[in-house]
């Protein structure tokens, strides 16, 4: 398993819903969360790594040794966004050293299945509330840089010419699949 840079296919899919969680979900579920530390990241989607089921992972401190804070999601959704907009400096894993401004909800309330099949709803600020959309976004084919402003799509402008460059590189020399369509 490994994270799909931009732009590749599996990054505009639009996830399809989880209908039962099996041991293949765990198995990935685990495989998510540590290669999102490996990469020393804070959320990772499923179609990050080119799969193409609603399934998330955060751990909103980023510390493997902190189990606790593990959050692993499947069928996310936000069910309302309130406390204004916060618009603050923002990455992402499947773009590798680009940040840039995005404004997202303060707050949102959000509910999820976990690992064993349950569903819970939990209200998340600041932080742990951009992480949420960030990764739902993912689910949705949605990526950070849909959310930019002018100005920071302008100042992205060559970082993502470069990921697009990089990207055909690695298609001509057999470094990506020649299927690129996301795993079923």
């Amino acid at each position: 398993m490994k994270i799909v840079r931009y732009p590749h296919p599996a990054l505009r899919v639009k996830a399809r819903p989880v209908t039962a969680i099996d041991a293949d979900i765990q198995k990935a579920a685990a495989e998510m969360l540590e290669l999102m530390y490996k990469s020393e990241g804070l959320g990772l989607a499923a179609p990050q790594v080119t799969l193409d089921y609603q399934m998330i992972v955060m751990n909103f401190m980023g510390e493997a040794d902190r189990p606790d804070q593990e959050v692993v999601a499947i069928n996310p959704v936000i069910l309302e966004s309130k406390g204004g907009t916060v618009n603050d400096r923002e990455g992402c894993l499947s773009f590798p050293g680009l940040y840039q401004n995005v404004r997202r909800a303060k707050t949102v309330h959000v509910a999820a299945y976990n690992l064993k099949g349950e569903k819970f709803e939990m209200v998340f600020h600041d932080l742990a509330a951009r992480v949420w959309q960030h990764e739902i976004d993912h689910l949705q084919g949605t990526l950070f840089i849909d959310k930019m402003g002018s100005l920071g799509l302008s100042r992205s402008q060559r970082d993502l010419e470069k990921f697009v460059a990089d990207f055909e590189k690695d298609k001509k020399k057999g470094d990506l699949p020649p299927d690129l369509e996301p795993k079923m």
